[in-house]
C-alpha cells in the first residue's frame, strides 16, 4: 500500500502543495496533520507508523514534513526499517533501504536541523534589533471574549469542563487559564 505522509507546521498554512506532489504516487492512504514537528509524537505520524505494514511504502514530499531533529529522523526511519515499511522522500528521491540511503539520509537530516537552527538564529537577531529600534511589539494580545462572562461562571461552578469552556470561548489551554488568573486577582 501506497500511504503519503503530509505536515504543515501551523493551521495558517495549506498542505495543498504537499497533496498535488503525490498525485502520481497512486497514494491509497493520507494521514495528514497541522502540528509543528519539534515533537515526534505527532497523532497523526504515530498513527500512521502503528498503521503501516510489512510491504508497504510511506511517501513524504521531503525529509523535513517528517522530523526536523536528525535524531527523530532516524528514529522515525528505524522504527519503519524495523516493520519492513519502505520510505520514499519525493524530492530528495532516496531508498531508505540501502547503505547509501542512509548516509544520504543522515547527512540530510544533519542539513535540514542547521538549517533551521539558522533560521531561528536570524530570527532572534531580527528580533532583537527590532526591539532595539523599538519597533517589535511582540505577539498581538488576544481579547477576553464576548461571552467571557456567560461561559466562566459556569467553568467556575464545574458545570462546564475546562476543555468544553475553552471551546465555547474559542480559546487555548494558555490563554483560558491567563484570563481565569487576571479574573480571579
Amino acid at each position: 500500500m501506497n500511504i503519503a505522509y503530509i505536515r504543515v507546521s501551523t493551521v495558517d498554512q495549506n498542505e495543498d502543495r504537499q497533496i498535488k506532489a503525490m498525485k502520481k504516487e497512486n497514494i491509497e492512504k493520507y494521514f495528514t496533520e497541522k502540528v509543528s514537528a519539534k515533537d515526534a509524537k505527532r497523532p497523526k505520524l504515530l498513527e500512521m507508523i502503528e498503521f503501516a505494514r510489512e510491504g508497504d511504502v510511506i511517501i513524504i514530499k521531503d525529509f523535513s514534513r517528517l522530523a526536523r531533529s536528525t535524531q527523530d529522523l532516524l528514529n522515525i526511519v528505524k522504527q519503519l526499517d524495523d516493520k519492513g515499511v519502505k520510505l520514499k522522500s519525493l524530492k530528495e528521491n532516496l531508498d531508505t533501504n540501502t547503505s547509501t540511503g542512509k548516509l544520504m539520509l543522515t547527512m540530510i537530516g544533519a542539513i535540514n536541523e542547521f538549517e533551521r537552527a539558522n533560521m531561528l538564529e536570524r530570527q532572534r537577531e531580527g528580533i532583537a534589533i527590532a526591539k532595539a529600534k523599538g519597533l517589535y511589539k511582540g505577539r498581538k494580545q488576544v481579547e477576553r471574549p464576548d461571552n467571557w462572562e456567560e461561559v466562566y461562571p459556569r467553568w467556575k461552578t464545574r458545570e462546564l469542563t475546562a476543555e468544553k469552556a475553552m471551546g465555547l470561548l474559542n480559546l487555548k489551554r494558555n490563554t483560558f487559564y491567563k484570563f481565569v488568573k487576571e479574573v480571579s486577582k
